[in-house]
């Protein structure tokens, strides 16, 4: 059975969405954009500091759901402009190891909140 997970240590939702969809075997994390969870607020500071906190509202979404970075199999990667790419990947390849999830990138016109970049994921509980 579907259940939703819900933490404080991450955003609220800025909708009608849960923060993950926990199918018993896979969680389906919603895009996390780079909100301070305690003032709901975009961190500053530009590409580096937005995925350092996506990653950080990310742990936490897996964490509630008892999973980590490693359980994670697909990412999907919204930026407004490809050309953060190297930063944000050089950010991804510290917070994720090999064998790294698979993943799409894509070039959006607009996030919410003014964000420049988000991060959704798909995990699969272990067996």
């Amino acid at each position: 059975m579907n259940h939703p997970i819900d933490t404080l240590a991450a955003p609220r939702p800025i909708g009608p969405y849960s923060q993950a969809v926990d199918t018993g075997t896979i969680v389906f994390c919603a895009g996390q954009i780079a909100l301070d969870p305690k003032t709901g607020k975009l961190v500053e500071g530009g590409i580096e500091h937005e995925t350092e906190q996506i990653f950080q509202n990310l742990i936490a979404v897996l964490t509630a759901a008892g999973l980590t970075l490693a359980d994670v199999v697909k990412t999907t990667l919204f930026l407004i402009d490809l050309a953060d790419g190297p930063k944000v990947g050089a950010i991804y390849s510290r917070h994720f190891q090999p064998p790294y999830p698979a993943r799409s990138t894509i070039q959006v016109a607009a996030l919410p909140a003014g964000a420049k970049i988000e991060l959704e994921a798909i995990a699969v509980r272990p067996t």
